[in-house]
C-alpha cells in the first residue's frame, strides 16, 4: 500500500468492525480512481478476514461529493467509462458483501457519494445533511435500481427525474435513511450497530445478508455500461458542469 493510497482512505481495524474514513477533505471526499481502488482493496481484505461490520464515514465538511471530475477532459471516453464501472463494482461489493455496512453521512453529498450511502444496509446522517443524485443529467444510470429498492419506484423516479436536492428529514421519511444522529452521537451509533450485528451467529448473519437483498447486479452493471458507453459522454459531462456552474449557490 503506497503512502498516497493510505492518505485517501483511513482504516481503523477493530476486532468486530472496521471504520473506513474517506480522507480527501480538500476535494470534499470526491471519488478519485485511487480512492475507489483503495476501497475495493479494503473490502476484499474485510471479506477475507470475515469482518462482521464495516462503517463508512467522511473526513471534513461532508461524506462525499461523488465522482471526482478533476482533469476528466484529459481522459478518453473509454477511460471515463472504466472509472464509472469501477464505482459500480465498488457499490456492488458493498451492497452484496458478506459484512454488515453502516454509512454515517454529513454535509452536502452528491451523485456517486449518495450511491455509496445507498449501497449500505444501515444509513444514518447528521440532521443538516443534504443529498442530490444528478447523474441522469449526463445520461448515467448509476445506482438507479438500488435507490428504487430503498424508497420505492415512484419516489426514486421523482428524485432522479428532477435531480433535486433532498434533506435529511425527507431522506428519513422516504426510507433512504433509517435515522439521524449528530456527529458527536456516532460512536454510540457504531457501538449499538456492532452489538446488534454480533447478537446473531455468523451463519445467521450470512443468511440475513443473502435473503434480504434483492436486485440484479449483472443487470445494473449492464445498464451502467450501456448508458456510459453512449458516444458523447465527455460532452454531456461538460454541458452538465457548465449548467451547474451557472446556477446560483
Amino acid at each position: 500500500m503506497t503512502a498516497a493510497a493510505e492518505a485517501v482512505l483511513r482504516v481503523q481495524a477493530h476486532d468486530s468492525h472496521w471504520v473506513l474514513t474517506l480522507n480527501r477533505p480538500e476535494k470534499r471526499n470526491a471519488l478519485s480512481a485511487e480512492l475507489v481502488e483503495q476501497l475495493l482493496h479494503t473490502l476484499d481484505l474485510a471479506r477475507a478476514q470475515s469482518v462482521p461490520l464495516l462503517v463508512l464515514q467522511g473526513e471534513g465538511s461532508n461524506f462525499s461529493a461523488g465522482f471526482d471530475f478533476t482533469a476528466y477532459e484529459e481522459l478518453s471516453e473509454g477511460d471515463l467509462v472504466l472509472r464509472f464501472v469501477r464505482i459500480e463494482t465498488l457499490l456492488q461489493a458493498l451492497a452484496y458483501g458478506p459484512y454488515a455496512t453502516l454509512a454515517l453521512a454529513h454535509g452536502n453529498n452528491f451523485g456517486a457519494g449518495v450511491d455509496l450511502i445507498a449501497a449500505c444496509r444501515l444509513r444514518w446522517a447528521a440532521p443538516q445533511s443534504r443529498f442530490r443524485m444528478p447523474g441522469l443529467k449526463f445520461g448515467l444510470a448509476l445506482g438507479t435500481r438500488r435507490l428504487a429498492e430503498l424508497v420505492g419506484e415512484s419516489q426514486a423516479y421523482g428524485l432522479l427525474e428532477s435531480t433535486r436536492t433532498f434533506d435529511a428529514d425527507e431522506a428519513q421519511r422516504i426510507g433512504f435513511l433509517q435515522g439521524q444522529a449528530g456527529v458527536d452521537e456516532w460512536p454510540a451509533r457504531i457501538e449499538q450497530t456492532r452489538a446488534d450485528v454480533l447478537a446473531l451467529p455468523a451463519a445467521s448473519r450470512q443468511w440475513l445478508q443473502t435473503l434480504t437483498r434483492s436486485g440484479n447486479p449483472d443487470g445494473d452493471m449492464a445498464a451502467l455500461v450501456r448508458s456510459a458507453a453512449e458516444p458523447g459522454l465527455k460532452a454531456r459531462i461538460q454541458a452538465f458542469r457548465a449548467e451547474s456552474a451557472r446556477k446560483p449557490a
